[in-house]
């Protein structure tokens, strides 16, 4: 179980280390940052939730909002290019919590078979121009606009050419960002596996954003939902 707790106090800071690593530390940044790099932002919100028993873990209530709406929000407000939100389990009722937002709906058919399948799905929307996708849980209430800007911002910083991974003190977590020269491995992934055998296997450089709590709190379980700050649907 990953647990939740409020988000630290950090600085902002930057520190190279060796081979090929970078850490950047927790900052702000806006919607008025200017940007040479295009990085879409997909969504997965296919998943059936299993371990939630009867509901969807996606439509539970944070605040006013269901969660798969406050991660949508969250992404439209950042400095991505685009945002793609792939469905699959209850498309229609996850349609319905981001109607009205600025979003790419992908409804992925397969999504039984894993997460690699919505990953491909959120691949073929990701526009030509973009140098690289942001791929985000939905289910993680913790990750918000300054957090995927950063992250943005460190992959604008190399070029696009270097992969860019969320931490939670060190600890590897989500959201990564991957550089359109890796979209062929991440697209030949099958069933549950991620993108960590692709990156480690490219040989391409690091950047870990350190961004707290937030890079491991997501809310698989009832228990992780309250701990989380959440209501069942």
């Amino acid at each position: 179980m990953r647990f939740c707790w409020t988000r630290p106090r950090l600085s902002y800071a930057i520190a190279i280390l060796a081979m090929g690593y970078v850490i950047v530390g927790l900052g702000t940044v806006g919607r008025g940052l200017a940007m040479g790099s295009k990085v879409a932002i997909a969504i997965l919100a296919a998943g059936r939730s299993t371990r939630m028993g009867k509901f969807n873990k996606l439509l539970s209530m944070f605040g006013n909002a269901p969660l798969v709406r406050l991660s949508v929000q969250h992404a439209t407000a950042s400095t991505g290019s685009k945002v793609i939100v792939v469905t699959g389990h209850m498309a229609n009722e996850i349609r319905e919590a981001v109607r009205g937002l600025n979003v790419t709906l992908v409804h992925n058919g397969a999504f039984a078979s894993g997460i690699s399948s919505s990953v491909r799905a959120a691949l073929q929307a990701v526009p030509d121009d973009c140098d690289g996708v942001l791929i985000h849980l939905a289910d993680m209430p913790l990750v918000n606009e300054s957090h995927m800007s950063l992250m943005i911002e460190a992959f604008d910083k190399c070029r696009g050419l270097s992969v860019v991974r969320a931490t939670a003190y060190g600890e590897h977590g989500n959201p990564v960002i991957i550089p359109r020269r890796l979209f062929r491995a991440l697209g030949d992934l099958e069933g549950d596996r991620g993108a960590r055998q692709v990156i480690a296997a490219s040989g391409l450089p690091v950047i870990e954003v350190e961004i707290g709590a937030a890079a491991m709190c997501d809310v698989d379980t009832v228990e992780a939902l309250d701990a989380a700050g959440g209501s069942r649907p």
